[in-house]
C-alpha cells in the first residue's frame, strides 16, 4: 500500500477553535511491530511508522489519540534559523556571524565569524561545510585523549547529519558523530566524544560502561541534560 509522504494534516484538538495543520511523513518498516510516532525536530514534522500490515487507518488513529501532544511538542520547537549573510550560528555554544567573502577561497571559522566565499547560490553549502570540518578538527583530539586513557584504538571517525542519534559506535569500531555537535558548548562535544569511545571497551550501556564514561567526562549527566533541553534546537539551524 503506498503512502503519501509528506502530508499535511488538519488535526481537531478541543483547546483549539480551528484544526491546525501537521505535516506527516509516512514510513514503513519490517522490523516495526506496532505503529509508532515521534517528531522530527530538524522539519518540525511528524513520523509515523508503520509495520508491514498497518495501514494509514492506524497511524491516523494513533495520531488523533495524541494529537495535543503533538502539536505542543511542536510548537515548543525553535524556529528554523537558515544559513545566510548576518545570520548567527553557535560554534562550540558561542555565537559566530555568518560572512560571505566572495573573493576568498575555502572558509574560516574563528573569532566570533563563519568567513565563506563563493557564489552566493552556494553559501548555506559552504556553512555547512566548514562546519564539518571544524567539528572533525574539534573532534580527532578528543578521540586521540579518551581513547588514550583507555587504552583503545579507533579505526576510523565519520561525521553525518543524523537525526535521532548524536553518536555512534560500530561493532568494527567506526565511530559516527552528527557534524552539529561542533555547535554545542565545547563540554558537551566532549561528552558525546567520551561516550562513543567508551564503546571501544563496552558496546552496550552497563554499568560498567557508565564508569567509563564518567572517567573520562565528570559533566556527562549535565551534558545529558543539556541535549536534551537544546539539542533539539541544533537540528533547526541550516
Amino acid at each position: 500500500m503506498d503512502l503519501p509522504s509528506p502530508e499535511t494534516i488538519a488535526l481537531r484538538i478541543p483547546a483549539y477553535t480551528q484544526p491546525l495543520p501537521c505535516v506527516v511523513h509516512w514510513k514503513r518498516s519490517a522490523r516495526a511491530r506496532r505503529v509508532s510516532l515521534r517528531i522530527d525536530p530538524s522539519q518540525g514534522a511528524v513520523i509515523i511508522t508503520l509495520p508491514p500490515r498497518a495501514g494509514r487507518r492506524a497511524g491516523m488513529a494513533l495520531l488523533n489519540e495524541h494529537a495535543a501532544w503533538v502539536m505542543q511538542r511542536i510548537s515548543a520547537l525553535a524556529p528554523p534559523r537558515v544559513f545566510a549573510p548576518g545570520a548567527e550560528v553557535p560554534v562550540g555554544g558561542q555565537p559566530h556571524v555568518i560572512r560571505h567573502d566572495p573573493a576568498m577561497r575555502g572558509s574560516r571559522v574563528g573569532d566570533g565569524a563563519i568567513v565563506v566565499g563563493g557564489h552566493p547560490e552556494f553559501l548555506p553549502r559552504r556553512v555547512a561545510d566548514a562546519l564539518r570540518a571544524e567539528a572533525k578538527r574539534r573532534i580527532a583530539p578528543l578521540i586521540a585523549k579518551h581513547a588514550a586513557m583507555l587504552e583503545v584504538t579507533v579505526p576510523a571517525i565519520r561525521l553525518k547529519d543524523t537525526k535521532s542519534r548524536w553518536g555512534s559506535c560500530a561493532p568494527d569500531g567506526t565511530i559516527a558523530f552528527s557534524w552539529r555537535l561542533v555547535m554545542a558548548p565545547d563540554w558537551v562535544l566532549d561528552y558525546v566524544v567520551a561516550h562513543e569511545v567508551a564503546h571501544r571497551r563496552e558496546l552496550n550501556h552497563s554499568s560498567r560502561f557508565w564508569a567509563h564514561v564518567a572517567r573520562l567526562s565528570p559533566n556527562h549527566e549535565a551534558a545529558v541534560d543539556w541535549l536534551r533541553q537544546h539539542g533539539p534546537a541544533l537540528l533547526r539551524i541550516g
